[in-house]
């Protein structure tokens, strides 16, 4: 029964050149001489630094934790001792610095304990999620978001829908179709092991149809293994960039992911082989990310094969491991043809992104021509798998009109290259997209960073107005404290004066009664004596007297 397909807008079919680097097994080179691992190796915060110079590690151990939310562990890919915190060359279009951990290896590989689940249908989806967290896993796939991130979406989300993709649709990269060929059963457990913790209602596995080996590894893995609900292998048609997130999806599904949106928006999470692989050892054996399956292949190369690379193992050192032929080197380019970019130097680390070393010879990969003026073709339109107008967009960039460029959905360019690929006045399209992107975010921070200092400062502004409020309503409170105090001391006074005058009264009374009863009494002594008889005196008496 023919499974129902759809198709997206545009894409192309670039040469593959794939056959060179799949004709011998996935191959452990020597340990390096030093290994170099940048604090940023995925989107998000950059990894906290946990370790001194001189300080010795063990292999697997924890040397930086997560600084965030969305952020990683890292751990030392192998013994040895921390030489250096500094920063040196990373990986990088710029070519820039960043700061890094500097391990010189021991050569015993030893490991620091530990241990994995047995059993990770008894585990609770949290802790899984803690594991993967704790193993600094990353999607393996090229974007590096945290993968304990995108398996944990929002609860008022239900996934649906998980998908796998096992596409690899770039040219010249072949490390996801290896790890299928000879480890099948690790992918197919590492889905298990995902499917336990979102619990979807299917599972689909898309591939392209040019890669029979690794469809014919994953349908026998599938057949062998015990699980909880049955995973459906789909093979859909090889075309450039199907390997694109919203591109499989839409394929697998007919579902687009909307403007702005991500794939859970709609229920569903996409995770790439190689992480499911990464997380079937982090929970079943415990062991950290420290190293992963990378393409290292191109005409420049004696020996193009597939390695199995410990995190922060300088370039140089594999290139000479697969027979560099510096005269033949052209180029270096870090990824694919397509989506990858050159590398100012070749002393730059491996780090989890890192799915590509392509080492080519200047028939291979020609300088690119020098660009002409735009002849309004609309062959890029025409090729663009996210139905962009990448003409339009061209202008916008290049005229730093960048407001235009967003409501002309930018934001919502893969970068997959096939613009350019097929542009007839040879105009790199894809890198005024991303200087432009670049420069958005930048004015994005700088908004952001504006927006806080504008907040801090009226938060400031605010809590002065508030102390200055507080210091006026204290003094408020003690003028009306001191107001009725005094009005309390001076009803205290007025009352003393009015006893004291209801007092002087009473003794004005008293002295009063006290003088009118003295008074009285005297009067009443004075009517108590009689008064002497007073006689008529005639001259006879008075002859008598005398």
């Amino acid at each position: 029964m023919n499974r129902k397909l759809w198709d997206f807008h545009g894409g192309i079919h670039p040469p593959e050149n794939k056959a060179q680097s799949t004709r011998e097994p996935i191959v452990r080179p020597p340990l390096p001489s030093r290994l170099v691992l940048p604090l940023q190796q995925h989107i998000g915060q950059s990894s906290q630094c946990l370790v001194k110079a001189g300080q010795k590690v063990l292999k697997g151990q924890l040397i930086a934790a997560p600084d965030g939310y969305v952020s990683l562990a890292m751990h030392a890919p192998t013994s040895g001792t921390v030489i250096d915190i500094t920063s040196a060359p990373v990986p990088h279009p710029s070519g820039l610095t960043d700061r890094c951990i500097i391990i010189e290896p021991d050569g015993l590989d030893k490991w620091v304990p530990h241990s994995g689940i047995s059993d990770y249908t008894r585990a609770e989806p949290e802790r899984l999620l803690q594991i993967i967290r704790e193993s600094g896993i990353a999607g393996l796939g090229g974007a590096g978001f945290p993968t304990s991130v995108k398996l944990n979406p929002s609860e008022e989300v239900t996934i649906r829908t998980l998908i796998i993709n096992a596409v690899e649709c770039e040219p010249y990269i072949t490390a996801d179709d290896m790890l299928m060929r000879e480890h099948a059963s690790e992918v197919i457990q590492g889905i298990m092991i995902i499917a336990h913790i979102l619990k979807p209602e299917s599972i689909q596995i898309g591939i392209e149809d040019n890669k029979s080996e690794a469809i014919e590894s994953l349908k026998n893995a599938i057949a062998t293994h015990d699980r909880e609900q049955s995973i459906e292998l789909v093979v859909i048609p090889t075309k450039y960039p199907s390997g694109g997130e919203k591109q499989l999806i839409q394929v697998l599904t007919g579902c687009e992911v909307p403007n702005g949106g991500i794939p859970a928006d709609i229920g569903i999470v996409c995770q790439n082989v190689g992480t499911a692989a990464a997380v079937y050892r982090a929970i079943i054996k415990g062991e950290p990310l420290i190293y992963r399956v990378t393409t290292f292949t191109g005409e420049a190369l004696g020996q193009p094969r597939n390695l199995e690379v410990l995190i922060g193992t300088p370039v140089n050192e594999l290139l000479e491991f697969c027979d560099l032929n510096d005269s033949e080197l052209n180029r270096l380019i870090m990824g694919g043809p397509m989506m990858g970019f050159s590398l100012l130097s070749d002393s730059v680390p491996v780090i989890k992104t890192t799915n590509c070393i392509l080492a080519s010879t200047e028939a291979e990969i020609p300088l690119p021509p020098p660009e002409q003026a735009c002849i309004r073709c609309g062959m890029c339109e025409t090729v663009c798998p996210a139905s962009l107008l990448p003409q339009q967009l061209y202008w916008h960039a290049k005229s730093k009109d960048y407001d235009k460029a967003i409501n002309h959905n930018l934001l919502d360019c893969i970068e997959c290259g096939a613009c350019t690929y097929v542009c007839p006045s040879n105009i790199p399209l894809v890198q005024y997209y991303r200087h432009a992107k670049g420069e958005i975010r930048m004015l994005e921070h700088e908004h952001t960073r504006s927006d806080h200092s504008r907040q801090r400062f009226e938060m400031r502004i605010k809590r002065l107005e508030q102390e200055a409020a507080a210091r006026e309503e204290k003094k408020k409170a003690r003028q009306q404290a001191a107001a009725k105090a005094s009005a309390a001391r001076n009803k205290a006074s007025n009352n003393q004066g009015a006893k004291a005058a209801v007092i002087q009264a009473a003794l004005e009374r008293t002295r009063a009664k006290k003088t009118r009863l003295a008074t009285d009494s005297k009067s009443s002594v004075n009517r108590a004596e009689p008064e002497p008889e007073t006689k008529t005196v005639t001259g006879s008496d008075n002859r008598e007297n005398t």
